[in-house]
């Protein structure tokens, strides 16, 4: 079974995600994506695209455009070095994150240059207002940090003191959860969350959460998670 609903939220099974491998990367898709396109997976309030990414070593996304998008790169394994039109540059590693505001238009590129595989989450979010001049963004959040909560790592909520900038109503937030031990999150009525362990296994409502396996919430609820093993958490709130 590739999904499985409740409900209050909908699993979707790693196994039943878009996909494409052209080699130097082998991708899933949690929502409709360049040659993947399901109109049941079009979106997830304003997130838009949430992709898992396995970038083989020394190659990489050459220069491409975008505007008018908030994209987010999580790390899983590895690190990704970043260049773009701005002539900003740098590498993010394992557990840390980088964002760009693509605004009215910047071109980037994004490379494996270890000598590993690279593993990535790269997530799309519809940004609150179109246009506005584009930048990028990086910085580590420690692990440790996160352990038995979710910390927000970026946000476009000024409350939220040290996390990296994003222009839209959503936040990005992680967490490590010992096996055996619960979390809970609270999505507001009229928000959108969507949740995908980086690895673990959990217990959401009663059901099996793999690693990779994504789980849309619907507002209005507060669920808990049981860490069935030690889980790495990444969750995007969003309008």
């Amino acid at each position: 079974m590739t999904t499985a609903t409740t409900n209050k939220i909908e699993i979707r099974r790693f196994e039943g995600l878009g996909h494409a491998d052209h080699g130097w990367l082998n991708a899933r898709h949690h929502f409709s994506f360049a040659n993947y396109y399901d109109p049941a997976r079009m979106s997830w309030g304003a997130i838009r695209v949430w992709n898992d990414d396995e970038i083989a070593a020394n190659s990489g996304f050459p220069p491409h455009p975008h505007r008018d998008m908030e994209i987010i790169t999580y790390v899983r394994e590895g690190a990704i070095t970043h260049q773009d039109s701005l002539g900003n540059q740098g590498r993010t590693e394992a557990g840390d994150v980088q964002v760009m505001s693509a605004g009215t238009g910047v071109r980037h590129a994004e490379y494996n240059l270890e000598s590993e595989t690279t593993k990535i989450f790269q997530i799309w979010i519809e940004p609150k207002r179109l246009g506005g001049a584009p930048s990028w963004g990086a910085k580590p959040f420690p692990k440790p940090d996160r352990s038995g909560q979710f910390v927000v790592l970026a946000s476009g909520f000024a409350e939220d003191e040290g996390a990296l900038p994003i222009r839209t109503d959503a936040r990005l937030l992680a967490a490590t959860v010992t096996a055996g031990d619960r979390i809970r999150h609270t999505v507001a009525p009229g928000r959108h969350a969507y949740l995908v362990p980086a690895r673990g296994a959990i217990e959401i409502e009663g059901e099996r959460v793999n690693a990779r396996d994504g789980v849309a919430i619907h507002g209005g609820q507060t669920i808990e998670i049981l860490a069935l093993e030690d889980a790495e958490l990444v969750l995007v709130d969003s309008e």
